[in-house]
């Protein structure tokens, strides 16, 4: 079985620094890569089916922990299941942590890179609160970094404004909505023909 700090040396890698963090990932966390969904499923589908369970529910009581439950519920089934309704089926519970760990104020016990995937379920929640929520904490994000990473934190703001905004529009993400057999109404369907409707 996968540990915390296995789960997480997975997805952030080695460097101590945030923008070559995020440089050398990219493809891993941004890319539609079928090996590396296959990876994921391979490495990890068994230790997010036990995290959905409660059967890791002790690492709660660490960030570090924390995050990397929420990795498993958040990022790896997006992975896993890409293009199904499962793929959101364990949004809910990485919400929960979520905000159990805001609550807490383990983000701040956390490396600003490691934040922006803590943070990622409120992005991901079709509730516009939650999108309010999520654009806050990346501006606050962005501003506190140093200067010198502040283009590379700006991107996640700007992407959490652009979630929020379709949120606001119209209430849930279009692109779900052929996952997961909503019926798309007419503006819904214009918006899913433009640039960047999908993400």
């Amino acid at each position: 079985m996968e540990t915390a700090e296995s789960i997480l040396a997975f997805w952030f890698g080695a460097d101590s620094d945030d923008a070559r963090t995020a440089e050398q990932k990219k493809q891993l966390w941004w890319a539609k890569d079928s090996a590396a969904d296959q990876e994921i499923s391979t490495r990890f589908s068994a230790c997010t089916a036990a995290a959905a369970q409660g059967a890791l529910d002790e690492w709660r009581a660490d960030p570090r922990g924390l995050l990397a439950l929420i990795l498993l519920t958040d990022q790896f089934p997006r992975n896993m299941y890409r293009g199904l309704p499962a793929s959101f089926s364990f949004d809910a519970q990485a919400l929960r942590w979520c905000k159990q760990a805001l609550e807490q104020g383990d983000d701040h016990r956390l490396r600003p890179i490691e934040r922006v995937f803590l943070y990622l379920p409120l992005e991901h929640s079709e509730s516009l609160a939650d999108q309010e929520q999520a654009v806050e904490l990346f501006q606050q994000l962005c501003n506190e970094v140093p200067a010198d990473q502040q283009a590379v934190f700006a991107g996640f703001r700007d992407f959490a404004i652009r979630h929020r905004d379709i949120i606001a529009r119209f209430g849930r993400f279009p692109h779900r909505n052929a996952i997961l057999g909503r019926t798309s109404t007419a503006d819904e369907q214009a918006f899913l023909q433009t640039a960047g409707s999908s993400f």
